[in-house]
């Protein structure tokens, strides 16, 4: 996450923790549906944010690590494990150096953050560094389009919707991230969606509170956009009103013995 992200989500966090996009949706399920954790598994949620992924674990591991760079993410996680009578521990700090030692967890995962990553590839590192041998690593993260001109434009979108967005990548980049890191990828799933009956572009712009003026240009970028464009995207136009199905891309890799 940049500096830039951090300043600014730690002045939103109130809007994470009651976003419906970030506290629930069908790829959190999924991925619980694909790993295959160890009793007593220890589990690292890097850039938790108000740790919705993180609580998530909450029958399956008995040590929950959130990481973030933004003070109030953190609190507020703590804050909603107590309610859940659940003990976590929180780490201040960027996905690109972690202080916390190596081969620690059995699952390191982020959600709705990577995007953010200065560096992404470093995180990538970083987050299999933390995971023990046979350990998993995985991401569901906004996607990006492998047709460089929807790419582009999805990118524009994002950028006025959040300022501090750096790039949603492709699967095909998720793949190579993966492998640079030295995990083995089990699943790479594709054109999911957090919203699969759609977030209305005024409930995303107000979650990241984007302000007016940026709502008001992605609605003429969406008026002017091609239909091939829109459907490519999987975005709806409902009367006056647009809707987004937050499409993300999911992926888990698994570290071999002797790396890291």
């Amino acid at each position: 996450m940049t500096k830039a992200a951090r300043a600014r989500f730690d002045k939103l966090t109130v809007n994470f923790e009651t976003s419906e996009v970030h506290s629930d949706s069908p790829t959190i399920q999924r991925l619980h549906s694909l790993l295959e954790l160890p009793p007593q598994a220890a589990v690292c949620d890097v850039a938790c944010g108000p740790g919705h992924l993180a609580l998530s674990f909450a029958e399956r591991a008995t040590r929950i690590v959130g990481v973030d760079p933004a003070p109030n993410m953190l609190e507020t996680f703590r804050r909603l494990a107590s309610k859940r009578g659940m003990t976590v521990e929180t780490v201040d700090a960027y996905a690109e150096s972690i202080p916390l030692p190596s081969e620690s967890f059995d699952a390191v995962v982020a959600r709705i953050a990577p995007h953010h990553f200065a560096n992404v590839e470093a995180a990538a590192s970083e987050m299999a560094r933390l995971a023990k041998p046979k350990g998993v690593v995985a991401v569901i993260d906004f996607e990006g389009h492998e047709d460089p001109e929807i790419d582009e434009f999805n990118h524009s979108i994002e950028v006025l919707r959040d300022p501090t967005h750096v790039r949603s990548y492709t699967s095909t980049r998720w793949r190579e991230i993966f492998q640079d890191a030295g995990l083995v990828v089990e699943a790479l799933e594709s054109k999911l969606c957090e919203r699969p009956s759609g977030v209305s572009l005024q409930r995303w712009c107000e979650i990241a509170s984007s302000g007016s003026v940026a709502e008001s240009q992605i609605r003429s970028l969406l008026a002017d956009a091609s239909p091939e464009i829109l459907d490519a995207l999987d975005i709806r136009q409902s009367e006056s009103e647009y809707y987004f199905p937050v499409r993300t891309v999911l992926i888990v890799g698994r570290k071999e013995l002797g790396t890291g």
